[in-house]
């Protein structure tokens, strides 16, 4: 039993079986599905977990209930691997309430084709319940990541409940040196698409006095929150974090590959220490996507494939218009043995999106590198070394 702050008792479960998080995202070291319970003289339990761990959440509620009986169950979210277990939860503390707003009650008896409003307590953005001497505040936060979410700002322990705000992958038996590198895939894979709605929500909360964040995925967040709030402001803002540059490439015989190690080497031969390169055929694509959202220029390397864009390179790209990327400088590398129109096609794919600027001509091969693709690559280094 794991007290994460007063009266506020951890009681969620680590998942080291699931693959792909919501199908998609690699998560090698996990994933957390977390609950909390508030102990006072109502008793307030904080959202359930996915389905596969019910047996193991049901016993650590137990644990810290100690015989006493829920209050309430409040549900920040209805995505399955935090509301699965609720009809479960309701016929085992049949007097318990339901707290939720009106949309998640319309998405339970879709789930669960049952109707809950016997036992609901329905929310407004800006209501409060009292459970003794917490109260607790909702906060709706639609869109971070679904329509119906909303997080609880708790006024006698400060803590917040984030819902998927602020959280991460990664079990929290597994520890890591920096929380953004995690959370900064999360984020951009999860709810990078709505930045407007991350920072409505974070004015929203801009004022309240926060001494700990308790997500439902990831570790409680505690001691220096203007430092997580700001990485939050910088991603919902699409601000990049480093001067540098991300090279994402695809090659079929390596003369791409090639092209693409000589312009790193150009590049750190002109002061410019922060590039990384990513394969887009053989590296994790939210890893590459949250990385192109890190560095403020970007080298699209491709080739001509079927007509149009080789497939790596075309799906990264859709993956990151989808998600509102913009302000990049942008270089592209085009190979082509016979009718090349990569270049052509990126460049208009990125024709809506907001602040790109593109670096120069774009740079043309012709199966390998020669005298006069060699001088692009060295025209484009130049430009994106200033």
């Amino acid at each position: 039993m794991k007290q994460v702050a007063k009266d506020i008792y951890y009681v969620g479960v680590n998942d080291h079986k699931t693959d792909l998080f919501e199908g998609m995202y690699v998560v090698p070291d996990g994933i957390s599905y977390n609950s909390y319970v508030l102990k006072d003289k109502k008793i307030a339990v904080f959202d359930s977990v996915d389905f596969a761990f019910k047996t193991k959440w049901l016993n650590a509620v137990a644990r810290v209930l100690d015989g006493a009986l829920p209050d309430y169950l409040v549900i920040t979210h209805m995505e399955p691997d935090h509301s699965a277990n609720i009809a479960e939860f309701c016929r085992l503390y049949p007097k318990a309430k339901l707290v939720g707003n009106a949309k998640m009650f319309v998405m339970l008896e879709e789930y669960f084709g049952q109707n809950f409003s016997d036992r609901a307590i329905v929310v407004e953005d800006g209501a409060q319940l009292c459970t003794g001497r917490h109260t607790l505040n909702f906060v709706f936060a639609p869109m971070v990541h679904w329509p119906e979410v909303m997080t609880v700002y708790d006024e006698y322990s400060k803590c917040l409940f984030s819902a998927d705000a602020f959280g991460k992958f990664g079990a929290l038996d597994v520890s890591y040196d920096r929380w953004e590198t995690e959370a900064r895939r999360y984020y951009y894979g999860i709810v990078g698409k709505y930045g407007v709605q991350v920072k409505n929500y974070l004015n929203k909360i801009k004022n309240l006095p926060i001494d700990c964040i308790l997500p439902l995925h990831g570790e409680i967040l505690d001691g220096d929150i203007a430092k997580y709030v700001n990485f939050y402001r910088k991603w919902s803002h699409y601000e990049s974090e480093y001067c540098g540059v991300m090279i994402a490439y695809t090659s079929v015989y390596g003369h791409t590959y090639n092209a693409v190690m000589r312009l790193r080497e150009m590049l750190k031969d002109r002061g410019v220490m922060g590039v990384t390169v990513c394969d887009l055929a053989r590296s994790d694509w939210s890893t590459c996507v949250a990385e192109a959202f890190m560095f403020d220029k970007i080298v699209f390397a491709t080739t001509t494939y079927n007509g149009g864009i080789f497939p790596a390179m075309r799906e990264f790209i859709d993956k990151l218009i989808e998600r509102n990327f913009q302000s990049k400088r942008v270089g592209i590398i085009e190979n082509g043995s016979w009718s090349p129109v990569a270049g052509k096609l990126i460049a208009e794919k990125f024709a809506n999106s907001k602040n790109i600027t593109f670096e120069g001509e774009v740079v043309k091969i012709r199966g390998s590198l020669n005298a006069k693709s060699l001088k692009q690559l060295e025209e484009l280094a130049e430009s994106l070394s200033k």
